[in-house]
């Protein structure tokens, strides 16, 4: 059998994303040489880059690391390549044994050259009924925006929040890319946000070019964070529909009683607690005349009428945290006389 070389099989994971002007590279370092026989100690790691096809060319690193460990290697680009057009730039790793050879680069780690967009200028966020909406300075038309969402208060799911039925986890960091337009240049909505949940907002400006059939982004670097509670302060909707109907009752019905009945469109919100009902004769101040807690079926029997009177109803929703919609459009019956 001739001797082994003893050299490390090459990288074949590496990945590269450009963010602003630095460079991060991450890859697994192998396990074995191309002999098949387990790696021992650290193995020296050689960079290069290379513009199109130009040469590649080394970059300044003393870096060395074991087997199986997990690679890393970040750099800030040079000036000349922070600058003009979007070009491809490609990263190669080449794992060197103690004689100074190797079997070879590993696969190509394509990101873009060039100037990178701008920062995210002047971004909030706001809560609204629908969701977070996030705003910023708007920016070049051809420009996408990567809003990067952290959860900041985190917790383990409660004995409630369990079971084939409970809702999913949330994820503590999420991304959503944002295709700017004429008609939202400068405005996102987040609807994916629950209630009582606190979040950090950072954007970056992207731009996506196309190199062969294969997509690049060149991003820019991220907004300082913006901070926000997500509180329910928000009434459900108010009711519609609402309609009255008189009874009178007649002598040989035993159990009728004179009432007015109302009934209106249900609330389809998801904490909705109940209604409230408002009464009032004429021009006379509304009164409350359901209880204190929310009635929970979308209808009411008023029995404290009487013949010959007009009455003009409204309705509220009620949600959970006491928040009450305004009145309903109101609505006017009068019991017949006997």
């Amino acid at each position: 059998m001739p001797p082994s070389l003893k050299l490390p099989d090459p990288v074949n994971d590496l990945a590269a994303v450009r963010t602003g002007n630095r460079v991060a590279l991450t890859w697994k370092m192998p396990k074995k040489n191309t002999d098949k026989l387990l790696l021992k100690g650290v193995i020296p790691v050689h960079i290069c880059r290379k513009e199109s096809s130009g040469p590649c060319v080394s970059v300044p690193t003393s870096l060395a690391l074991a087997p199986e460990a997990a690679g890393g290697f970040s750099e800030d680009l040079p000036p000349n390549l922070a600058a003009g057009e979007p070009r491809t730039l490609t990263y190669f790793v080449e794992l060197i044994n103690k004689n100074g050879r190797s079997a070879g680069p590993s696969n190509p780690a394509p990101v873009l050259a060039g100037q990178a967009p701008d920062p995210v200028a002047n971004l909030t966020a706001k809560v609204i009924k629908a969701g977070v909406v996030l705003r910023w300075t708007p920016g070049s038309a051809n420009q996408a925006i990567r809003l990067h969402r952290e959860l900041l208060t985190p917790h383990p799911a409660a004995k409630g929040d369990q079971g084939p039925m409970a809702p999913p986890p949330e994820s503590v960091e999420q991304n959503l890319l944002v295709e700017t337009s004429q008609q939202a240049p400068d405005r996102a909505l987040d609807k994916d946000v629950r209630l009582g949940q606190t979040y950090a907002y950072r954007a970056q400006r992207v731009a996506r070019v196309t190199v062969g059939d294969k997509p690049l982004e060149l991003a820019g670097p991220f907004s300082d964070p913006f901070p926000i509670q997500v509180l329910d302060i928000f009434p459900p909707a108010t009711p519609t529909g609402i309609a009255a109907v008189a009874i009178l009752a007649q002598p040989g019905q035993p159990g009728v009683e004179t009432s007015i009945d109302l009934s209106w469109q249900p609330v389809t919100e998801a904490d909705l607690a109940g209604y409230a009902v408002y009464r009032r004769e004429g021009e006379g101040p509304w009164q409350r005349i359901t209880p204190a807690q929310p009635i929970v079926p979308p209808g009411f029997h008023d029995t404290q009428v009487q013949p010959g009177h007009t009455y003009s109803y409204a309705v509220t929703a009620i949600d959970q945290g006491g928040h009450e919609s305004p009145r309903s459009v109101e609505t006017e019956e009068t019991v017949p006389t006997p």
